[in-house]
C-alpha cells in the first residue's frame, strides 16, 4: 500500500481523483487533497507520502517551483495536466510519469502499475533532470505574487517593463500602460526577480532589460524603454550594464 496526496488548485480535480484511486487502484491510499501549494508544502513535509500526485499550473507557485522548495525529496511525483505541451514533451523525454486531464481509467491504472515497480533511485535522478530541463522555461514564462494594499497581484514577468521606487512603495509598470503600487522596496522586488532579465540602473530604477529600446549616451547615459520613458543610468552603475548587455 503506496501512501499518496493529491494537490490541484481545483477542489473538484482532486475529488474526482480520489474516487478514481479508491475505485481502480486499491494499492493506493490517499492520506489527504491539497487545494495549494502552501497547503502541500505543509502536509507533504509533516505526512511523507510516497507518491504526490502534482498539477502542474498552480496560482502564486506552480510544480516544480513547489518541488525546488521541497528538496531533496523522499517521494516519487505523477504530473497531472490539462494543456502543457512542453511539460508532455518533457515527461516523454524523461521517462517520467504524467496524467493528462481529464484521467482516464486505463492511463491511471497503468501509471500506479509503473509506480510499483520502478527503481527509486533512478526515478529520482530522472526527477532532478526534468527540474533543471524546466528551470529555464519557468524563467520564460515566470509568473510572480506581488503584494499591493488590498491583496496580490500576479503579473507575467514578461509584462514588467520597468520598476521603479519611492519610498517603502514600488510602482510596476507593464507593458499594457499600467502601474500597479506594490507594497515592497525596489530592493526586495530585484530579490523576487533574481534571475529574470533583470537590471537596477539607478537607484530607483529597475528594467527589464528585453523591453529596452536604445541606449543613448548623451547626457551621461539613459535607456529608452518600450514604454517610450527614459531612464538615466546612474554613472556607477554604467559599466556593469555595459558588460552585461554586451551578453544578450
Amino acid at each position: 500500500m503506496l501512501k499518496a496526496i493529491l494537490v490541484d488548485d481545483e477542489v473538484s480535480c482532486t475529488d474526482v481523483l480520489h474516487w478514481q484511486l479508491d475505485t481502480y487502484c486499491p494499492s493506493i491510499q490517499v492520506l489527504c487533497e491539497c487545494n495549494s501549494p502552501e497547503d502541500a508544502i505543509e502536509k507533504i513535509t509533516a505526512l511523507k507520502p510516497d507518491v504526490v500526485f502534482l498539477d502542474i499550473e498552480m496560482p502564486g507557485m506552480n510544480a516544480f517551483e513547489m518541488l525546488n522548495v521541497l528538496k531533496p525529496f523522499n517521494f516519487e511525483v505523477i504530473f497531472t495536466t490539462a494543456y502543457n505541451q512542453f511539460a508532455v514533451r518533457a515527461f516523454k523525454e524523461n521517462a517520467t510519469d504524467y496524467l493528462l486531464k481529464p484521467i482516464e481509467k486505463s492511463d491511471l491504472i497503468l501509471a500506479v502499475e509503473k509506480l510499483l515497480t520502478k527503481d527509486q533511485i533512478h526515478s529520482r535522478e530522472k526527477m532532478e533532470a526534468l527540474l533543471h530541463l524546466f528551470k529555464d522555461q519557468m524563467k520564460v514564462n515566470k509568473k510572480i505574487a506581488l503584494p499591493t494594499q488590498d491583496g496580490m497581484t500576479f503579473l507575467n514577468v514578461d509584462q514588467i517593463v520597468r520598476v521603479e521606487s519611492e519610498s517603502n512603495y514600488s510602482f510596476v509598470h507593464l507593458a499594457s500602460g499600467e502601474n500597479v503600487c506594490i507594497t515592497k522596496t525596489l530592493k526586495q522586488i530585484e530579490e523576487t526577480l533574481e534571475g529574470q532579465p533583470f537590471y537596477r540602473v539607478h537607484q530607483s530604477h529597475l528594467v527589464n532589460l528585453n523591453h529596452i529600446v536604445k541606449y543613448i549616451k548623451d547626457a551621461g547615459g539613459y535607456l529608452v524603454m518600450s514604454d517610450k520613458t527614459s531612464i538615466t543610468v546612474a554613472r556607477q552603475r554604467k559599466d556593469g550594464f555595459m558588460e552585461l548587455f554586451s551578453k544578450l
